[in-house]
């Protein structure tokens, strides 16, 4: 009798109601009529349960995104292609796409009759103003019998991800102070994005260009001499990030946290466009070994797209991460939250003398963190270490930010 209910619709259990009240009635009253009628509503819904249960269809579900990747607020198009796998004709069902919560509300659709053999597509558009790695399905199915009596749920199975990056902000082009002489010597310009050029002289080969003779070479050896440009080395950029919860203020997309992403991932791909060999250091890429190896700007963003706060246990890995891969060279982005003098005083020792630092202090308080640190004095103490410090209220603009950075000069948080 439960499965009975399970099955039948509101208006079903009102016809087998109704039925049995009748029924009852006429053989009480002597009304055959009316006993007939209350048969007629009492085997109605039972003819449409057990045609309801007993009908079985396969299909066959598929989703196609477009694009796979999307950006924070870019709509993703989805479809949804039903084939018909089984011997007959399909029935009128009801689908409802099972989505996560951040993805919107659920589609729901009419599927109209899909003949053997045959594919139907719907299409529906998700967008998500969180970052991260989504599921779109399972599918919920309805079926109902024509008169709207019974009906029979069921869940296909199967899911496919969307990856939702975290946005990205156009930064302005400027020039990265390279490094000077001692921990606070700087030189004016920087020579080129990938270091000086290597010049080696070797032999003259069919071909090679006449204006590349090396004349005081040539002269010397008696031979033919000419210049090789080797490809210089490419500058190194470190992009650290502070996963620690007590760092971080606010929650979901206006979190001090969410903030830090986006900056990560903009000066990221900013630097990477730029021609740097991009090292992102945060739990995920310590935890999997990754922060070693220079990264992509599609990797990157996928990495962010996933990264969460961690545990304030494992800021020693981060820490040990990004000093081992600024003492190789290159410059250091840190974004960090003002928590602790102890591991303020860290990050600044992350930085090598006569390199560049330049620090983001998270304003915590401003994104509703009241248990946090003041952000200034944080970023003042790594200014006197000898970094480029700005604080970071809830309501700047990641591209000011950076140009206020670049403009800063050691010591000054201007």
């Amino acid at each position: 009798m439960g499965s009975l209910r399970s099955v039948l619709t509101t208006r079903g259990r009102a016809f087998l109601g109704s039925g049995t009240v009748l029924a009852l009635a006429g053989v009480i009253l002597g009304f055959r009529d009316l006993t007939r009628f209350g048969v007629l509503l009492i085997a109605l819904p039972l003819v449409c349960a057990v045609l309801v249960r007993t009908r079985k269809t396969r299909m066959r579900i598929e989703r196609h995104t477009d694009p796979e990747r999307i950006s924070v607020g870019q709509d993703a198009h989805v479809t949804l292609s039903f084939e018909n796998v089984s011997g007959s004709t399909t029935p009128i069902f009801l689908a409802e796409e099972r989505l996560d919560y951040v993805l919107g509300d659920r589609p729901r659709f009419v599927v109209g009759r899909i003949p053997p053999g045959r594919v139907r597509a719907i299409d529906y558009v998700v967008r998500s103003h969180l970052r991260g790695r989504f599921h779109l399905g399972p599918l919920g199915v309805q079926v109902h019998d024509p008169f709207g009596l019974a009906n029979r749920n069921a869940v296909l199975e199967g899911t496919t991800d969307l990856v939702v990056l975290p946005a990205v902000h156009s930064l302005a082009a400027s020039r990265q102070r390279s490094s000077g002489v001692g921990s606070e010597g700087e030189q004016a310009h920087l020579i080129a994005l990938h270091g000086e050029d290597d010049v080696t002289i070797r032999e003259y080969r069919d071909g090679d260009d006449l204006r590349r003779i090396h004349w005081p070479a040539t002269a010397r050896t008696g031979d033919l001499m000419v210049r090789q440009e080797d490809r210089p080395a490419q500058r190194r950029a470190v992009v650290l990030l502070d996963p620690r919860p007590s760092a971080h203020g606010g929650v979901g997309a206006s979190s001090s946290f969410e903030w830090a992403v986006t900056a990560a991932a903009s000066i990221g791909a900013h630097l990477c466009e730029s021609g740097y060999a991009v090292h992102l250091v945060c739990a995920e890429t310590v935890q999997n070994a990754r922060a070693v190896e220079t990264i992509t700007t599609e990797e990157m963003l996928d990495v962010l797209a996933v990264t969460t706060m961690r545990d304030d246990s494992g800021e020693d890995e981060i820490l040990r991460a990004g000093q081992a891969l600024a003492g190789a060279g290159g410059f250091i982005v840190a974004i960090i939250g003002p928590s602790g003098r102890d591991v303020t005083s860290r990050v600044a020792s992350v930085r090598q003398p006569g390199t560049t630092g330049l620090a983001l202090v998270l304003d915590a308080r401003s994104f509703g963190a009241s248990h946090a640190d003041e952000a200034e004095p944080h970023a003042e103490a790594l200014r006197l270490a000898g970094w480029r410090a700005v604080s970071v209220s809830r309501d700047a603009d990641v591209a000011e930010t950076w140009a206020v950075l670049n403009a800063a000069t050691v010591g000054s948080g201007r």
